[in-house]
């Protein structure tokens, strides 16, 4: 295949299984709201969460600086994968602790290459990551570390009580592990069901 413009869609699967080669055990959530922005791409390890933004040959920087902003608010390490036409001057667009993927079409097939690794991200805030759990998965996380349920409390209440009572570095990697084990088919009727034990219907 001769060269060409790689496009968002282009790019998406072949990371995936580029990121699951190199990593091994990871969890992707497309696409989720962060902040005032939208994540392309979150990603579950066991230790950290990642936001990953896809810049394609065919997309500008235009709301990068924004993104930026929100991305370094939610997780622990953050990745721009860029079109070969951007590789040179995105690391004027983002922190040096950002990661840079960079993606072009090699022999017919998407291939990367790592600019630069991401490093721990020092402006994660606990409260504002803390909000990707649902509402079931933090009462999992109470009754975990044998806290009371709340179960009149507010979600924002439940957040900031785990942040308050559980040390980082036990809340987090079982926070992973929700992620981890997070049933799209199911996750909803649980939502359902708790809200209807919080409002007394049945």
């Amino acid at each position: 295949m001769s060269r060409e413009i790689l496009h968002d869609s282009d790019i998406r699967e072949p990371l995936f299984e580029f990121l699951e080669e190199k990593l091994g055990k990871i969890r992707i959530l497309e696409e989720k709201q962060t902040g005032r922005a939208r994540a392309d791409v979150v990603m579950v390890t066991e230790r950290y969460l990642y936001g990953i933004e896809i810049k394609s040959d065919a997309d500008t920087y235009t709301r990068l600086k924004k993104q930026v902003r929100y991305y370094d608010q939610y997780y622990d390490r953050n990745v721009v994968v860029v079109g070969s036409t951007h590789a040179m001057h995105v690391s004027e667009h983002v922190p040096e602790w950002w990661g840079i993927l960079s993606a072009e079409w090699i022999n017919g097939l998407i291939d990367f290459y790592v600019v630069r690794k991401p490093q721990n991200n020092p402006k994660v805030l606990g409260e504002k990551k803390i909000t990707i759990l649902w509402r079931p998965e933090l009462n999992r996380l109470l009754e975990q570390n044998a806290l009371p349920a709340y179960k009149r409390k507010s979600k924002l209440f439940v957040q900031k009580k785990l942040l308050e009572k559980v040390p980082g570095d036990v809340l987090w990697p079982m926070a992973m592990e929700e992620l981890f084990e997070r049933d799209y088919n199911t996750i909803g009727e649980e939502i359902e069901s708790y809200r209807r034990e919080e409002h007394g219907i049945w």
